[in-house]
């Protein structure tokens, strides 16, 4: 388990998130976040007992906004807004993004802009702690006014109600709180607006998405430089002052990455000399810090994004630190659901870029001398070549994938709430689009590590070798044809759990 995330005083990172949701990394709250709680609901309750209407404390919400209820109505009020708004349905979402949620809208509460009780942020953390996750359902967010039924759910399960998963079983909210010794709770004023008007759904799987990103383009300019020198490619057009001529910071970084990998290749030096009538190499292998640089610019944009999004109070209304508690559009999902569909444009072109490279190597026209296909016994065996059909039905895909979200808005609540996000669409299509980017760069680097045992007795490069030889530990070399799709999930698993891209820091 990773260390303790504390919440309060200082900033969340995406980092944290992961920790959080990925590691049940344990929350506390520290002392700031205590007296800012407590400052907030003063004001609330001050409202409260106020004969002047205020949203959400004393009235109703949405287009229903216009009604006031009585004091001893507004524990029934909070309570059905809660029941009423967790009307989602479909599958259950990954437990990962249940918690990833739950954390940043503890950081919300826990800001002193939303007005509710030091006891509900203690119970929300207290949950997230004991391991519970609410079963959210997959659709029922339009990611205006925030991921309203995803949260609600989760708000449901700390009034004791609806279905939770706990220590690896599904079961009633109300048996799991029991079993952690955590006392549901009865909301007050305010508090069922705070619970579910954000937009920590989407800004959670914002930040998984760019943590998981960052290691899949670390992996794409392994790939590509396996690519590179099993096609016999040149690694001329990586050099520094070649790249320097068009200065993007992720271009550089990404030819800085292929150099280093290529760096000692026996491969790449067979061909070097003046014997060599190559003149250029495709598109797909020396245009490769181009497509992958872009790829890393757009991730930086949407990092700058998440940063913002990370320190803002996201909630209506909200209490602000003079006691004023006022209406505003702050949970509008548009900051995210834009860089959310952005980020699904390089996703699919970085693979479909990887999958041009792996039909290369495939080809007998075009790969420099390797067999069809990689195969055995070209024509008995067909190698690698279903693989590559593989990639081609989930670059197809991940292209669809990439058309964005955000510009569909639809209308709801009485025309109320009349332009809406989608962004959480678009963060669920953006968690697809992640897992198909992991398998197209699996079967390119399964394919180019065996075209790199098939160009010896010359030796890859230390870096290259050294995957090569990781993958060997899982999947075996070149041969007759075996079941394949059991290896290219070995190496899939490779990437997901870090490996390779530590073998590539160990050497």
């Amino acid at each position: 388990m990773s260390n303790e995330v504390v919440i309060g005083a200082g900033q969340l990172g995406v980092e944290d998130v992961v920790a959080v949701a990925r590691a049940g990394a344990p929350v506390a709250l520290d002392a700031v976040a205590g007296k800012n709680v407590a400052a907030a609901r003063a004001h609330i309750d001050a409202l409260a007992e106020s004969t002047d209407p205020a949203y959400g404390v004393s009235t109703g919400f949405g287009a229903l906004a216009v009604r006031s209820i009585p004091p001893e109505r507004r524990a029934d009020l909070q309570r059905s807004l809660i029941r009423s708004h967790a009307a989602g349905a479909g599958p259950a979402v990954e437990p990962e993004v249940v918690r990833a949620l739950m954390l940043l809208r503890l950081r919300t509460l826990a800001s002193g802009h939303t007005g509710v009780r030091a006891e509900t942020v203690e119970a929300l953390a207290a949950v997230l702690n004991a391991g519970i996750t609410p079963v959210v359902p997959e659709y029922g967010s339009l990611g205006c006014s925030g991921d309203l039924a995803p949260l609600s759910a989760v708000a449901l399960t700390l009034m004791g109600e609806g279905e939770v998963v706990a220590g690896g079983a599904r079961m009633p909210a109300a048996e799991a709180l029991r079993q952690a010794g955590i006392a549901p709770l009865t909301l007050a004023e305010k508090e069922g607006l705070a619970l579910t008007n954000g937009t920590d759904g989407m800004l959670g799987m914002l930040a998984l998405a760019i943590h998981d990103l960052h290691r899949l383009l670390d992996v794409a300019d392994l790939t590509a430089a396996m690519s590179v020198e099993a096609q016999l490619g040149t690694d001329r057009v990586f050099a520094e002052d070649l790249q320097a001529l068009r200065p993007h910071p992720g271009q550089a970084e990404s030819a800085r990455r292929i150099r280093e990998a290529l760096a000692g290749s026996e491969i790449v030096a067979s061909h070097r000399g003046p014997d060599c009538r190559r003149v250029q190499d495709a598109y797909s292998l020396r245009c490769a810090p181009q497509v992958h640089g872009a790829a890393r610019d757009t991730l930086a944009h949407a990092e700058s994004v998440a940063g913002r999004e990370l320190v803002s109070a996201v909630d209506n209304p909200v209490v602000l630190a003079d006691g004023r508690v006022e209406s505003n559009g702050n949970f509008h999902g548009a900051p995210l659901g834009y860089v959310l569909d952005f980020l699904a444009i390089p996703v699919a072109d970085v693979a479909s870029i990887a999958e041009r490279r792996t039909d290369r190597m495939l080809d007998v026209a075009r790969s420099r001398g390797l067999p069809a296909f990689l195969a055995g016994d070209p024509g008995v065996d067909s190698g690698h070549m279903i693989a590559q059909y593989t990639q081609a039905g989930v670059v197809s895909e991940l292209k669809r994938l990439a058309v964005p979200s955000s510009v569909d808005s639809i209308p709801s609540s009485a025309m109320q709430e009349d332009h809406v996000s989608m962004g959480w669409s678009a963060a669920r299509k953006l968690r697809r689009g992640v897992d198909g980017l992991r398998t197209v760069l699996a079967i390119e680097l399964l394919t180019a590590a065996r075209a790199l045992d098939l160009r010896a007795p010359l030796q890859p490069s230390p870096v290259t070798g050294a995957v090569r030889d990781l993958v060997r530990t899982r999947v075996a070399g070149p041969g007759p044809d075996r079941h394949l799709a059991p290896e290219i999930a070995a190496v899939e698993e490779l990437i997901a759990s870090g490996a390779v891209l530590s073998c590539v820091e160990e050497t």
